[in-house]
Formats: structure tokens, C-alpha cells, sequence
């Protein structure tokens, strides 16, 4: 794993969201298509893994957070930006997601939740804010940003 391999793994799922809405019904589609219990969840968490421990994914930290951006927004990953953090029960910074943010949640240690939500997708809508927060345990989330679009606040 390297990479440029992580961008077309995480790909196929851009693939199949690409010009969908970014609202709760792609939450239950990608739920539905790509499950915590399937194949590519397990893929992408073991690449996850290989990426961190080789320090080319979440190679900053902040507040407590480990993060990268691994890819910006070009057609090969349909408009999306791609993103890992690492957290351990802790609150991140707020921020805003002008056109909706697209989260997998990867529970690592204890039964980590990510917002209240356990492995698997969630998403915000357009225009939509938060205080990333994982509680519980440990967990990796990577995050799909439509056209990287993401605005930090002060609260």
C-alpha cells in the first residue's frame, strides 16, 4: 500500500457517490453498498493502518488529533478531497461543511464512536457544522470533503 494505491481505493467510493446528493439518504446508500462488515471497510482500515504506521497518513497533529489530507479534489477522486484523522476521545475544531461532509468511521480501540455514530457512514448535509468528537475509544475517520470545502471557525 502506498499512496497513490490509498486514492483508488478510497476512489470506489467516490466512484459510486459521484453527483449524489450529500444527504442522509447517501448515508444509507453507502451503508447499504460498502457495510462495515464488507470487504472494502476492512480495506480501507488495514490501509488506514499501513499509512499511519508508515507516516504518509495523519502525519500532522493538533490538539490531540493526527491528520492529512491524502488527496485534493480532481476527477480521479470525482470532486472529493480526501482525509484521515486519528482521535481518542477527544473534541476536534469546529468547522462548517459548505457542501457536506462524507465520514467512515473505523472504531480501532474500545467501541469508539464517532459523533454518537458507530463504525460505518455518516454524513452531513450542506451547510451543516460540528465538533468532530470521538468518544469511547480510539478510531480512525476518513473524510470526503465535495470540492475539499471546508470552512474552520472559533466555535
Amino acid at each position: 500500500m502506498n499512496p497513490q494505491a490509498f486514492v483508488e481505493l478510497v476512489s470506489t467510493v467516490t466512484a459510486a457517490i459521484a453527483g449524489r446528493p450529500v444527504d442522509k439518504q447517501l448515508e444509507a446508500f453507502l451503508n447499504d453498498s460498502f457495510p462495515a462488515s464488507g470487504p472494502l471497510f476492512a480495506d480501507i482500515v488495514a490501509a488506514c493502518k499501513v499509512g499511519v504506521a508508515e507516516g504518509w497518513l495523519c502525519k500532522h497533529e493538533g490538539g490531540g488529533v493526527k491528520y492529512g489530507r491524502i488527496a485534493k479534489p480532481t476527477p480521479a477522486t470525482h470532486g472529493y478531497s480526501i482525509d484521515v484523522v486519528d482521535m481518542e476521545n477527544l473534541a476536534g475544531p469546529h468547522h462548517v461543511h459548505p457542501l457536506g461532509e462524507v465520514d467512515l468511521i473505523m472504531p480501532l480501540e474500545g467501541d469508539a464512536r464517532f459523533d454518537g455514530a458507530p463504525a460505518g457512514w455518516l454524513v452531513y448535509g450542506p451547510g451543516s457544522a460540528h465538533c468532530p468528537t470521538v468518544n469511547q475509544g480510539r478510531a480512525y475517520v476518513l473524510y470526503l470533503l465535495p470540492e475539499g470545502q471546508i470552512t474552520f471557525t472559533k466555535s
